[in-house]
């Protein structure tokens, strides 16, 4: 079972330990454990998802809204912030579960790859 492998559905559960930022009743958000800046959050959603491309609307409205409480929980809301999500295989995605990086607290590079 895809779910029950699942490393990020594992962190949810509380069954791996995990530095939480934020959690409401569809989403949560943990620090990342290799940060490349010095605000690195993973969101992701409850729900387990692999990636954007099977996100529904209603996730996404939920994601968005924690994005909001994100930024200003980690004080990224009035300089900026990057968000992004990797998906598939030449997209670098790690763990298959939806994840949004939340990265901050800098100026952050032009160069996206």
């Amino acid at each position: 079972n895809e779910k029950m492998d699942c490393l990020f559905c594992k962190i949810i559960a509380g069954e791996i330990p995990s530095n939480k930022v934020y959690e409401d009743e569809y989403t949560y958000a943990f620090r990342d454990i290799n940060p490349q800046a010095p605000v690195h959050v993973l969101l992701v959603p409850k729900k387990h998802m692999k990636n954007i491309l099977e996100c529904d609307a209603e996730t996404a409205a939920h994601l968005t809204d924690a994005v909001r409480a994100l930024a200003k929980i980690e004080h990224v809301d009035e300089n900026g912030f990057r968000l992004l999500t990797n998906c598939g295989q030449h997209g670098c995605q790690s763990v298959h579960h939806l994840h949004l990086h939340l990265l901050g607290g800098k100026q952050l590079s032009e160069k996206m790859d």
